[in-house]
């Protein structure tokens, strides 16, 4: 099969064996991946595969069942689906965990089931699972105009709480508030900490994939028992805390990734996914959120705009 390898931060086509399934797992010809900025870290060097995962890049695609391991259901043979994957999915195929597969309606695309695992499920775990989200509370979101971003709005309006988000542009600003949120603050021109206060804002739950001197900011705005949900460190990986704040509003601090969590746990969150939020996303009731769909043969710009911050939700590429 054909994959895109990522040799000296370079990417070109290579060609090797197709990927042997385990008894658990099936066999997905690639029609569309979803790119991600683990991509590009795993690309730069700086977030290697964990052990036992597909060296290869990507973390998320969209495809058809072409093989089945001998202990997974036969209902999955010539399927249609969308998936997280442990690596792989910059290639024809990839061997996915049968237990974390979501079928694909048929009346949405390959292009449009590849930009929804990672981002849905990560912001999924973000916003219910950590952040105890409920009906009538505030979410603030941090890069609300990312793919996560657009996922987090989407999926806490569904679930009836009141949305803030921060983004780099008035243009990424107004493409959250197309998505649902109902203050957006461009952090470039306008300070979240005063907006919030001259609102009177405060929130419960907090998607932060900035931290840095994110951290003391969120806390001046958290209402009482608040939960800060750091996906990543995108302005610094150290900060100075005021402890005081944090004890005086009962905070709650979690720093959460997806990729390196056992299989069991990603089973888990995508079985409690789809119970909440599957029939929405069948219903098309969500916007997918898709910046841009690319040729595969053109993944090396699809990073560039990741890397630039140019884009406001998912970037996809098609496996032709």
């Amino acid at each position: 099969m054909q994959y895109i390898s990522h040799q000296d931060q370079q990417l070109a086509f290579e060609q090797t064996d197709k990927p042997k399934i385990s008894s658990n797992e099936v066999l997905v010809k690639v029609a569309a991946i979803g790119v991600n900025r683990a991509d590009c870290m795993q690309r730069q060097g700086k977030y290697p595969a964990p052990e036992g995962d597909s060296p290869i890049l990507g973390l998320e695609c969209a495809g058809t069942v072409c093989e089945l391991g001998s202990e997974v259901d036969p209902k999955w043979q010539d399927k249609r689906i969308f998936t997280l994957c442990a690596g792989g999915a910059y290639s024809e195929y990839v061997a996915v965990d049968a237990q974390q597969l979501m079928e694909l309606p048929d009346n949405i695309s390959m292009a449009q089931g590849a930009a929804i695992s990672e981002v849905y499920l990560t912001a999924f775990g973000a916003l219910f699972e950590l952040g105890k989200l409920q009906s009538g509370q505030t979410a603030l979101i941090h890069a609300g105009a990312s793919g996560v971003g657009g996922a987090a709005i989407q999926m806490a309006k569904s679930a009836g709480a009141q949305v803030v988000i921060t983004a780099g542009s008035d243009e990424k600003c107004e493409h959250a508030k197309s998505l649902g949120a109902d203050h957006v603050i461009n952090y470039k021109t306008t300070d979240f900490v005063e907006y919030m206060k001259a609102h009177n804002l405060s929130a419960n739950a907090i998607v932060d994939p900035v931290s840095g001197r994110y951290l003391n900011k969120n806390a001046k705005v958290a209402a009482m028992d608040c939960q800060i949900v750091m996906l990543a460190f995108l302005d610094s990986r150290f900060a100075e805390v005021d402890f005081a704040r944090l004890l005086q509003k009962r905070i709650s601090f979690h720093a959460s990734t997806l990729r390196n969590r056992s299989i069991a746990f990603k089973r888990a969150l995508r079985d409690a996914f789809v119970a909440r939020f599957y029939d929405d996303i069948a219903n098309q009731k969500y916007d997918f959120n898709i910046y841009k769909i690319m040729p595969w043969q053109q993944a090396s710009e699809a990073h560039a705009i990741l890397e630039g911050n140019e884009n406001s939700g998912k970037v996809v590429l098609l496996v032709e």
